[in-house]
Parts: structure tokens; C-alpha cells; sequence
């Protein structure tokens, strides 16, 4: 059960990474201001997705990964540790979701709008729009887990003597 605990926390805090990750390679979606209003400067752009795009392959590469670490210093494996990893990666991507807005632009607008000046193009506060992506770790970790184990895991011994079964 300590086994657990330790996944479960180090997993967690491994959300910190993904957090710093997400706030340095998400596109920022850029905005500008007449002075009244603010408005998207491309309303074509893709860069919302693109951030959204972004926390969901950084959740894939480090739930395979977590759950990669874990099975290599874990083999045996066991429920707890799987709850833990399960219970850990949901954890780390809400720990990177939120670390990633604070680390990026101001979520205050029109202050920053105002700040910045009319005309002047300054960047949107980073947002998660498909709330979907936080399970992309937590899937990730699971599905890799399971694989990990079906191929590599503990296998039962084969029985040694063909059993004798009473005709009749």
C-alpha cells in the first residue's frame, strides 16, 4: 500500500513538468484592441485547438512514460499500484492544467488590454478547451500499463504433472 502512496505522489508531482511544458510549447492566440472592444486579431487562426492539441500529446507521452517507470520499478504490479498510477496521472493533469494557466498570459483581459494600448496585439489568456484532454494521461498511463503487463509481466507456472482425471 506504501508502493502506492509513492506512485500516486510521484506521479502527481510529475503534473508540474507537464505543466511547464504546456505553458512553454502551447501557441498563443493573439488578441488586439480598438480601444473599446477586443477582438481576436486572425479569427481563422488554430491556435486554441493547437493548445488543447498540445496538453493532450504531452498527457499521451507522459502517461505512457509514468506508466512505463512504474512497471519497470514495479513489475509485480498489484491493484494499489495500478489505482495509484490511475488515481496519480488524473491528479497530474489537473495539477498541469491549472499550473499552465497561471504560467501563462493574464487571464485579466481587459486590464491587459488596456495596458498594452489600442492596436497593439498581446496574447489570450491560456485556455483548456476540450476538458477531454485531462483523462489523455490517465489513459495513456492505463492502456501502457496493461500492455507492459500482458507482455512482459509475472507469468503463473506451468504445471509440472498432467493431472489425472478419473474416467467416468
Amino acid at each position: 500500500m506504501r508502493q502506492a502512496a509513492v506512485v500516486l505522489v510521484a506521479v502527481t508531482v510529475a503534473g508540474v513538468l507537464m505543466g511547464l511544458l504546456w505553458a512553454w510549447l502551447a501557441p498563443r492566440v493573439p488578441l488586439i484592441s480598438d480601444g473599446k472592444a477586443v477582438y481576436l486579431k486572425n479569427t481563422e487562426g488554430e491556435q486554441a485547438i493547437g493548445a488543447d492539441g498540445w496538453f493532450g500529446l504531452l498527457g499521451l507521452v507522459l502517461g505512457a512514460l509514468s506508466a512505463a517507470l512504474v512497471f519497470l520499478f514495479r513489475r509485480a504490479g498489484g491493484i494499489a499500484i495500478v489505482v495509484g498510477l490511475a488515481v496519480g496521472s488524473l491528479l497530474a493533469s489537473l495539477v498541469a492544467w491549472r499550473l499552465g494557466i497561471r504560467l501563462g498570459p493574464t487571464s485579466d483581459v481587459v486590464a491587459h488590454a488596456r495596458a498594452v494600448g489600442k492596436g497593439v496585439v498581446f496574447d489570450a489568456p491560456l485556455r483548456l478547451g476540450a476538458k477531454g484532454m485531462l483523462l489523455a494521461w490517465p489513459m495513456a498511463a492505463m492502456a501502457a500499463h496493461l500492455g507492459l503487463t500482458a507482455l512482459f509481466g509475472p507469468r503463473d507456472p506451468e504445471p509440472s504433472v498432467v493431472p489425472h482425471w478419473p474416467e467416468g
